[in-house]
Parts: structure tokens; sequence; C-alpha cells
């Protein structure tokens, strides 16, 4: 520790600490304009000059480090002179335009002139100020009112990781420029902005800040769930922000966070209740919904009832929603998207670790000594789990090793890069563990006690032949034995693995196998965790409800437990049921008459043409939504829902946070809330004389799940299974028969999450639209040579299960051999050229 005096208060502090650092501990107050406690200080604004007795001029605070038996003064004539002189010199090109200024009325430049009395300046300058950059899609830039602070460049480098700011030019013709290619368009260096130079380009005179009111909530986009206040005014939102020192996310934002929340106004949203295509009221809606279920029950039985529901419902709408169906309409065949993809994680994770996603917070990647990101593009799923990985290599010095299929936006800061051939991950992983034991970094033996089925763990790693698996992968023996290193070599392993994995096929075995790995490096009781990601908001909430035929909430296995549940709701439960698959192969069999779908969009799942044609044959399709769709146009009912600013509930993080929405507008026209809508159906079916409260199924999921207990807004470490089960594919398969495609031949198709839009609704915000306003299919040089095409060219795509016309982008983001597609866009329906249940299928592609 170092011993200091700072205006006469004595302090000891860690060596490293600066001296506005100590000053801050004791409530001493030191003006900072360019200073932002989440990047490296700068100095460059020199505000914040203190004095130290026996040094002859002044040092700034923020970036001078304590001494032993320093005197510091923070306050003094000579100091009020300095700081004062040091404003006028920032103000001389400065414009006096604050009345139409974005940042006025919380503008850090103003308020500091205010509180130094700089009221004036005495100097005069030639006017050298660049002109207003106004071709920046989304952020304005005017030069003439930038202090050169530099925290946008500084959050852009070290937190985004985009490098995409930089100060173009020296001294007085110096100004902060951008590489466009490289903008993630975050809003980030729009929100550290102390002055208005950085301008939302769409909340630019929409509003003063003191006009608006403000209403915390959570990001519904990704399973990270930041924290947010949304800013509204007339009952519209004006911006989004969130704030650096009360939010776990640290104030930091993507761009499905900062910018995409027009949405919620968009003029197409559902407004009224449609029954066949008409107009009516909810009274009416809600009573032909229970009329034609049981209709359909009377008819058929309950079984010929199913539905899905979302992970965009809060935890509350899908538990009321799988009792609903499990305890008043009598059917158990309840799914969601979940199926193809989280749920084959949650499956891997819970028979091979007892783990019901991921093993401990968001904050641990940031602490990690190394982190394996392993089909998976943080960027595009889970953004604030790449800013901890990020913190993880730039604070903690830690091993980044990048495994994918494509090229991702972490791959420039990875200590190794590993590229490996479409569906290989088996056998990459494999040889990593391998490798790791030939360097001597995992002793079997120190593993044994952990492991119920240790001998089948000798005998699998002792089979391994690394030439096959290396021909498997793509990748040289030295390269994974580069990364074997890394990882052997850190205390803490922090590992993600994401949509590549979960969504394809043999999903759940190679989940499995990152499982077996994440327990052999010690990644589960050494400080690191395994991180499942899922893209969706609530994907956690809804497999912690039990949406799905298998469990009921809290992961309890619905056949041993469904007596228990049968007690508290006061009725019998359904035998059996039907997951999303068994769900449309009766729908095709004519078996499944009626379908809820409940903010849930079937096209969006792989072989969409197949869900199609079986939805044409649903005799009774309700549906909930926000917006219309090809579904909501084949539905008999129609019910409009809310958005996430327009109701409250809880979400839970991928890490176990649990999160509440703010409700920040009132419901646009006729909309209902998704609660309201399930808890009036759900009293008109039992025939309850009251609707549920959201506080007693609340109360409810506590008796009867006791998911929550103990847990924080932080999340934690999650507890794993003290005997593991090192696991063996589960569907019966070798590893060896689990090669790249099958060893498919042709061109490879793989879809997943754009980095600019979240699922589909971010494709009706005008924002991320400007960015990227369609679906372009990604194609190496190589491969669109050999076919003719350019970047802008329009391409037919075929494969077994359909054909859909995109427009080409030519890049090296993908390698030879693999195209890419983002599935965000409804319109260009690329997950109609999928196979069931997987990402990836073979493809050929034309010029049209």
């Amino acid at each position: 520790m170092v011993n200091l005096t700072i205006d006469g208060k004595a302090i000891s502090v860690p060596k490293g600490t600066t001296i506005l650092e100590a000053a801050r501990k004791l409530e001493i107050h030191i003006p900072t304009l360019c200073w932002l406690e989440k990047v490296s200080a700068t100095g460059a604004c020199r505000i914040c000059a203190v004095e130290i007795e026996g040094v002859d001029r002044p040092m700034t605070a923020c970036n001078t480090p304590v001494k032993e038996g320093i005197n510091v003064t923070t306050q003094s004539e000579r100091l009020t002179r300095t700081r004062k002189q040091i404003m006028e010199l920032i103000l001389v090109n400065h414009p006096l335009d604050c009345p139409v200024c974005d940042a006025g009325g919380e503008c850090e430049l103003q308020n500091t002139c205010y509180d130094l009395d700089v009221t004036r300046q005495e100097f005069t300058a030639d006017d050298v100020n660049p002109v207003t950059i106004d071709h920046w899609p989304l952020i304005q830039q005017v030069p003439s009112r930038c202090i050169l602070c530099e925290k946008c460049v500084k959050v852009c480098h070290e937190i985004v990781g985009a490098d995409a700011l930089f100060v173009n030019a020296k001294g007085d013709r110096a100004f902060i420029d951008k590489k466009l290619e490289n903008c993630t368009f975050c809003g980030n260096c729009v929100s550290v902005c102390p002055t208005g130079t950085m301008i939302s380009k769409p909340f630019k005179f929409k509003a003063r800040p003191w006009q608006l009111k403000k209403t915390e909530s959570i990001c519904h986009y990704c399973s990270s769930q930041c924290q947010i206040e949304i800013h509204t005014l007339d009952n519209k939102i004006s911006r989004v922000t969130s704030d650096d020192n009360t939010t776990i996310n640290n104030g930091n934002l993507c761009v499905g966070g900062f910018f995409s929340y027009d949405f919620v106004n968009h003029p197409h949203r559902l407004k009224e209740p449609h029954i066949d295509d008409r107009l009516v009221d909810w009274d009416s809606a809600l009573d032909t919904t229970v009329s034609e279920i049981k209709r359909i029950i009377a008819e058929s039985g309950a079984g010929a009832v199913a539905g899905l529901a979302s992970p965009r419902l809060t935890n509350e709408e899908n538990y009321l929603f799988q009792k609903m169906f499990r305890a008043v309409i009598g059917s158990n065949n309840i799914d969601s998207e979940a199926r193809y993809g989280a749920m084959r994680a949650l499956r891997a994770l819970d028979k091979g670790l007892g783990l019901h996603g991921a093993s401990n917070s968001l904050s641990a990647i940031g602490e990690a000594d190394a982190v394996l990101v392993i089909g998976a593009d943080p960027t595009a799923e889970a953004p604030a789990v790449e800013w901890q990985i990020r913190k993880a290599a730039n604070e903690n010095n830690a091993a980044l090793i990048v495994a994918n299929m494509r090229s991702i936006h972490l791959d420039k800061l990875a200590n190794s890069t590993l590229l490996y051939k479409p569906g290989s991950e088996i056998s990459l992983v494999r040889g990593l563990i391998a490798l790791m034991i030939e360097g001597g970094y995992l002793d079997l033996e120190v593993v044994e006690p952990q492991v119920t089925n240790f001998a089948e763990l000798k005998e699998d790693i002792a089979s391994i032949d690394l030439d096959v698996l290396t021909s498997r992968t793509g990748l040289s023996v030295d390269q994974l034995r580069e990364a074997a290193a890394l990882l052997g070599q850190a205390q803490k392993v922090a590992i993600v693995f994401g949509g590549d994995v979960t969504h394809s096929a043999y999903g759940l075995s190679k989940s499995g196998a990152i499982a077996n790995l994440a327990l052999l490096t010690g990644a589960l009781n050494n400080g690191g965790g395994l991180y499942p990601l899922d893209e969706k908001g609530n994907m956690q909430g809804l497999l912690d409800m039990g949406v799905y035929p298998e469990a009921l909430p809290g992961y309890q296995d619905y056949a041993t437990n469904a007596d228990r549940f049968a007690a508290q709701w006061q009725c019998q439960m359904p035998q059996g049921g039907l997951d999303a698959e068994g769900i449309l192969q009766e729908i095709e069999a004519g078996k499944i008459r009626c379908l809820y779908l409940a903010a849930v969009n079937p096209l969006s799942f792989p072989n969409s043409n197949r869900w199609l044609k079986a939805l044409e044959k649903v005799n009774v399709l309700i549906t909930q939504d926000i917006f219309p769709s090809a579904v909501t146009r084949l539905a008999k009912i129609v019910l409009p829902a809310t958005s996430y600013a327009e109701k409250v509930g809880t979400y839970t993080s991928l890490d176990h946070r649990l999160s509440t929405l703010g409700k920040a507008v009132k419901n646009v026209a006729e909309s209902l809330s998704d609660w309201d809508i399930l808890s009036s159906l759900y009293q008109r079916l039992s025939g309850a004389e009251k609707a549920p409260t959201m506080d007693a199924v609340n109360n409810e999921i506590a008796e009867l799940t006791g998911l929550y207990e103990g847990l924080t807004t932080c999340g934690g470490k999650r507890p794993y299974r003290q005997k593991a089960l090192y696991q063996i594919p589960a569907d019966g398969l070798k590893y060896q028969l689990i090669t790249c495609g099958d060893e498919a031949d042709g061109l490879q198709l793989i879809t997943g999450s754009s980095k600019i839009h979240f699922g589909s609704t971010s494709t009706r915000a005008s924002a991320p639209q400007e960015i990227e306003a369609e679906c372009l299919l990604q194609i190496n040089p190589v491969d669109a040579e050999k076919n003719g095409i350019n970047s802008g060219d329009m391409v037919k795509l075929s494969s077994d299960s359909g054909t859909v016309v995109l427009k080409g982008q030519v890049t090296d983001a993908v390698p030879a051999g693999v195209l890419f597609a983002p599935y965000n866009f409804s319109d260009g329906n690329i997950q109609s050229a999928l196979p069931d249940a997987s990402n990836r299928g073979t493809v050929e592609i034309v010029k049209v």
C-alpha cells in the first residue's frame, strides 16, 4: 500500500492507483473532462491539474500514479487560474451554439465551465475546424464542438474492439475521424462524448433531456440483458441509454440496445384482434379462442391441441403458458425454438454436469487467464460476452483461442485462430484434449474422482488418432498443439460456445464434447466457467419455466414429478407430450388440429417451407404477436400483443441474473401484453372466478421450483454435479462417424445471427435497417469467381429443401466452400434452404 495526503486527509491505496482515484475514495472532487473510469487515462484535457508539494508544475491527477508520502492539493488560487485558462483555451474554437446543440442540458463541457466560473475567454484563433461530418450512418460528428478528450476513441478500441475511430491530423487541425468499414454502430461513442460532438441522428432534435421521462428496464434483444434507461416523450421512445455507474453492463450497449428501439411505434404493428380477417373486440377474440380450443378438444381430444412459446415472453408469461396447456387444456404438446438450439446445450450440460446453463457469472469471463470461443460469434449472439472476453485479453493478458468455421470480429484479438471445416467440432475438441494430455497439462488421475465413467473416458481418449482428427478439421497438429498449450497453461479457463454448435446437426453430441473439455480443463471449479450462448433474450427463462414436454418448471422430470404438480394445480396431468418435431409431424398427419403460437414464428425454424405447408393444414391456428407475417395471414385468430417497452415482468439472463422489464410507454392501440392475453385465456378456459395475478404466479414459481433462491441481480457461480459423466455421443454414433458434414460434398451453407440485427424484431427498426437492410449471402472470392458472381449480383441458392434468391456479397469472411447468410430476415427466408433441425446444408448457387 502507498500512503499519501490529499487536501490534508491521509489515505492508503494500492500501488498503481492514480491521484484522481485516491481523491475519489476520499470523496474529494477534482474536475475532469477526458477521464472515463472504464478506459485507460488520457490526460488530454488537463482540467484535473493538481499541485504536489515539491513539484514545480501542476500534474494531471487522472494519469499520475501516487507515490509514498506525497502531499497533494486539489484546490488553490493557482489551480483555479490554471483550470480557467485551460477551459478558455479549449473554448477558442468552440461554437456558441448551445441553444441548438443536442447535448444541451447534459453537456459536461458546459457544466465544467459553470463550476469553474468560466464566463468568457480571452484568446482568439483562426477557425480551422472541419465541416460537420454528416455522411456516417446513425451518427453525426461536429468537429468544432470536439475537445479531443478521446473518450470515444478509447471506448471504441478498448471495450468494443472496433478500432473505427481515430484522431485525424495533428495540432489545432486534429479531429476525430472514422473507418466506416470497422464500425459496429454500437453508439458508445455518443454515450461517452462530453459535448455535442458525437450525436445520435435518430435522437437529434427529437427532445430536450429535461423533457424526457426515464424508465429503468433491460434490453430484450439478447440473453446478456444489459440494463438500460428508456427515455420517452408523448408516449414514444426518444432514445435508450445506460448508466456507467449503476448497470451490470457498465453503461455499454450494442447497436440493438442503443439504436434499435423505434420498432415499438412502427406503423405496421398489429393493433386490433382479428378473427378470419375481420376486426373484432377483445371479448369476442378471447371467447372465440376459448370456444375453438374446447371444440377441438371435444372432437379430437386434448392431444389435438399444441402450443409453441417464445424467449420473447417473460418468465411469468412462459410459466402461465405451460400451466394453461398442462393444467387447463390437458395437453403436454408444448415446445419452442429452443428445440433447434439451446435445448441441445441444456440436455448435454444437464446429462454430463448437472448444469442448466452457464456455470458462472459473465464477469468471471473478464477474470479468466484463457478463453476458448468455439462455434460462437459473441459479437452477434451476446455482445456483452465479447466485452468480457476483451476485458480478459486487454486487462488480464488472457490467452484467447477462437475456433470457428468462418471469420468473426474476435479473430484479430486472438492468440490462436482455428478455422475448422464445417461440422468438425467434436474432432477439434478431442484433438485439444489429446494434446493437453500429451503436453502434461491434464492429469487424468486428478480427474478420476470427479468422473463416474472414468474407464470409458480413458478408453475414448486412448482411441484418438490425431492424423484422422486433423484431416477432418483441416487444421495442423501444430495449430491444435499451440491452442492446447494456451489452455493448459491457464489457471482460470472460460469456454464459450454458441449457435454454430447448438443449432447444428449433432448439436447435442457436440455440446457434450465441449462439456467434457470444460470438465477436464477445470473451467468449472477454478474461477472460469462454461457459457452456452443463445441470441434470444429470455431463452434461459423459457427453459427455466419448463416450456418443453420432457420437464416441468425448474428442470423437474415430467414423468416423475407430474403428480406433485397435479396436486398443486388441482388437475389431472396429461400423459406423454410432443416436442416441436413431433408437433410438426402430427400436423402433417392431420392429428394436431389446433396450434397456439405465442410470440413465435415457425417460419424462422430450419426447413421453413415444410413448416409453412404444415401451418396451412391447421384447422385452428392462433397467433399472438406484435407484427403481421405470413403466419398471421394464415391464422384464424390473431391476438395483437405488446413489445418489451409496454409491459412488466422478469427475464433471466444467460448467467442466471433475474432482471425486470419496465413499462415505459402505453400499449399501442388495442394491443394487450402477453400476460394479459394469457391470464384472460387461463381464466376463461378454467372457469376461474378471477384471472391469475403475476404476484401469485411468482410465488408459485418460487414454491414449486426453488430456481431463484439466493440469486441476485449479479448472477453467480452455479453448482455442477460432483460426479460428472464423460459423454460419448448419445445418439449411438461413434466419433469417427461425425466428420465435417458427414464428408458432404459441395458448398456448405451456414446460417446464424447478423451482427446488426437480433431475431427478426430489429428488422422493423429503422436504425439497424439503415446499416443492413436485407439478407446478404456471403461468398468467398474463389467460389464467386468460379460461379461468375460479383458483389451485388442476385444469386439463386438451391438445396433439397428449397430455393431462395438473395443478393451476393463477395468477402473473405467465409472460407472457400462455405457460404453464410443471417437468418434474421423473414423476407430473405434463408431457413427454407436448410434441412430439418440444422443450421447447415449442402447447396448449389447460380447467378440470376
